[in-house]
């Protein structure tokens, strides 16, 4: 499994007043997506997120999204060292995803740019 990066995750009580912040010191602007009622912002390294409260307290939980090559690869190397897979692999807008619980009780999202051809 080839880890190509990670972005952390920040749930904020105003996604427009926390942009303008994050793209100065990220250097790069806001890219914007919205799902299930949850408004995001990517941001360089930054994922904001903020909505109803009920969504933001199941997405708190996710400690970090991690870039991987294949999610599908992750997905049983991952298995294999005893990780549970909560949810996915997924097909996103942006590829695919998954859930999964380390070991040690830890929470990530595991997302890969896979496009079908």
């Amino acid at each position: 499994m080839e880890i190509m990066g990670a972005t952390l995750r920040i749930c904020v009580d105003d996604l427009e007043t926390s942009i303008p912040f994050y793209e100065r010191i990220a250097g790069a602007p806001a890219l914007r997506n919205e799902r299930g009622g949850v408004k995001v912002a990517a941001i360089g390294f930054f994922l904001l997120m903020s909505g109803p409260e009920a969504e933001l307290e199941i997405l708190r939980k996710v400690t970090a999204t991690i870039a991987v090559k294949d999610v599908e690869e992750a997905h049983r190397e991952l298995a294999a060292l005893g990780a549970q897979i909560i949810a996915g692999p997924v097909p996103t807008p942006a590829g695919r995803n998954m859930i999964v619980r380390h070991p040690d009780g830890s929470i990530f999202e595991y997302v890969d740019r896979f496009t079908a051809s």
